[in-house]
């Protein structure tokens, strides 16, 4: 077990998970996977934490990858349980009832690239560099990018970004839509902050059903997702929360949600 390359901290609803690795700009190897892992685990079991910000430690990376040297000693057997571990993590990270922003400052590439597309939101600084650069080191994304990306930014461009292995920009990623948010390099964690209070004041069951609603309905046929939609609607309005939404709005006040 080497040092601990992941940090969180919890603050008023937002649990924060930092990746530290800054010797290798925050690339992640095998035991850097597990920590992410449990503390994503961790916060999502956590009732006081409503809202999951992951982000890298410095200014000069997310995220940069999987740690190269690792992976070049990897045999096939090895490379399928790597691929299938970053699968996981970014099934935790889409299988959240909580929403998890991304809070990406400078480089976040290769697999850090591909727990960003898995978040529900990603929000960046002006010196932000996006890219899947496996393509110029003989193999492709193995967490899903190459799933992820098309259905985010379209098919045509997501091809030229995996097939290049060129990096985009902070302005280009906001251009093509991959970004939320573009900030100063100086403000990133204070607009993550800002982001963020805009959900906590949310039900958190409105916004879990939000977040099934939308990534189902964007993966199956239309007739489908009206009826799975209608269903969450259905359940959504059996609840208190519904109920002290709609009267604070008559008595032209803030709700107060207890999630229930």
């Amino acid at each position: 077990m080497e040092a601990q390359s992941v940090f969180v901290t919890c603050r008023e609803g937002r649990g924060i998970i930092t990746v530290h690795r800054p010797q290798v700009l925050n690339a992640i190897d095998w035991d850097t996977f597990f920590q992410l892992q449990a503390a994503l685990d961790r916060l999502i079991d956590d009732q006081a934490v409503r809202v999951v910000v992951l982000t890298g430690s410095g200014d000069k990376a997310f995220i940069s990858g999987g740690d190269i040297r690792e992976e070049l000693s990897m045999d096939g057997l090895s490379s399928y349980r790597w691929s299938l571990t970053g699968h996981k993590l970014c099934a935790t990270i889409e299988a959240s009832p909580k929403p998890v922003v991304a809070a990406v400052n400078g480089y976040c590439l290769g697999g850090g690239f591909e727990f960003a597309l898995a978040c529900d939101f990603i929000l960046c600084s002006e010196n932000a560099r996006f890219g899947a650069p496996e393509s110029k080191l003989g193999v492709c994304c193995g967490f899903g990018g190459n799933i992820r990306l098309p259905r985010i930014i379209g098919k045509q461009r997501a091809k030229e970004i995996l097939m290049t292995g060129r990096m985009v920009d902070a302005q280009e990623a906001y251009r093509i839509g991959l970004v939320s948010r573009v900030v100063s390099q100086d403000r990133l964690m204070a607009a993550a902050d800002e982001f963020c209070a805009d959900l906590l004041n949310k039900s958190a069951n409105v916004l879990d059903f939000i977040k099934r609603a939308v990534d189902y309905g964007t993966e199956t046929d239309l007739r489908s997702a009206a009826q799975y939609e209608a269903a969450l609607f259905g359940v959504i309005s059996a609840t208190s929360d519904k109920k002290e939404g709609m009267r604070a709005f008559l008595e032209k006040r803030t709700p107060v949600f207890q999630d229930r």
